[in-house]
C-alpha cells in the first residue's frame, strides 16, 4: 500500500515556522501598502522600461488594492496579488488558531518524481500564461497608477 503524496495532519507544533513568518511579513507590508500607499521607489527593471513585461509586472498594485477590498482592480493589474494576499490571509488564520488552541494543522507531502513534475509544470504554465497576459495590458502597466 502507498501512502499518500499530499497529507493535513493536527499537530502540537507548526510544522511550517518559517513559511508562517513569512506571511506574516508578507501581510504586514500589504497592509503598508494599503495605508501608506505604493512605494515612492521604482521597483522596475530594464526591460520594463522596454516594454517587456514579466509575469509578477503589476504585483505590488494588485496587493494593494486587494488589501483595499478593490479585486476588480486587483485582478487588473495582476491575479497573482489576490492569490499572495489569500495565501498570507489563510496561513495567518492557521497561525492564529495554532497558537490559541496549541493545535497546528499542518501539510505534509511526499515529494514523488511525478508530483514535483506536476508541480513544476503546473508552475511555468501559470508563468507562460501570466506572461501572455501581463504582456497584453503592458500600456496600462506602464502608466502610473491611479
Amino acid at each position: 500500500m502507498t501512502q499518500p503524496s499530499i497529507a493535513l495532519a493536527v499537530t502540537r507544533s507548526d510544522g511550517h515556522r518559517t513559511l508562517t513568518w513569512l506571511a506574516l511579513g508578507a501581510l504586514a507590508v500589504a497592509l503598508g501598502l494599503a495605508v501608506l500607499g505604493l512605494p515612492a521607489v521604482d521597483l522596475h527593471g530594464p526591460l520594463h522600461r522596454l516594454g517587456i513585461m514579466d509575469p509578477f509586472c503589476g504585483g505590488t498594485r494588485a496587493v494593494r488594492y486587494t488589501m483595499l477590498g478593490q479585486f476588480g482592480l486587483a485582478w487588473t493589474y495582476n491575479p497573482l496579488g489576490i492569490a499572495a494576499v489569500g495565501a498570507a490571509g489563510l496561513l495567518a488564520v492557521r497561525a492564529s488558531v495554532g497558537a490559541a488552541f496549541h493545535r497546528w494543522i499542518n501539510l505534509h507531502v511526499t515529494w514523488t518524481p511525478r508530483l514535483r513534475w506536476l508541480l513544476v509544470g503546473l508552475v511555468v504554465v501559470v508563468l507562460m500564461v501570466l506572461e501572455v497576459r501581463q504582456q497584453a495590458i503592458a500600456s496600462l502597466l506602464m502608466q502610473g497608477a491611479p
